[in-house]
């Protein structure tokens, strides 16, 4: 499935009524961006917890626990992308644009957003 694909399927899961790209913040948006942190917390917490309970070893039970938290953190990131006007094709295209340049001139580690 590619990835506007993904992106327009799951419209029917948001129950906000959001159909039109946001131009003010509001509780529809803020909720989604809430639950992207929260989301990424879960798929956190599950790792620490194989790290601290399970030496790091990780199971086919903790690889499908962990698919579905980041299935979550997928539907949360497209939402929020989707209200902002946004697509998942875009964001991918700039992200990777952006990792060539600084893996060209060596920025790869380090700190900033503008490095």
């Amino acid at each position: 499935m590619k990835l506007n694909e993904y992106q327009e399927k799951i419209i029917k899961f948001d129950t906000s009524g959001v159909n039109e790209p946001l131009s003010v913040v509001n509780f529809a948006f803020l909720d989604k961006v809430l639950g992207l942190t929260g989301e990424s917390g879960e798929v956190a917490d599950k790792v620490k917890k194989l790290l601290r309970d399970k030496e790091g070893t990780i199971s086919a039970a903790d690889k499908a626990a962990l698919s579905k938290e980041l299935g979550d953190v997928l539907w949360y990131l497209a939402t929020t992308a989707r209200y902002l006007g946004l697509s998942l094709e875009e964001i991918a295209v700039e992200n990777v644009a952006k990792l060539d340049s600084r893996l060209v001139r060596g920025k790869i580690a380090g700190n900033g957003d503008e490095r």
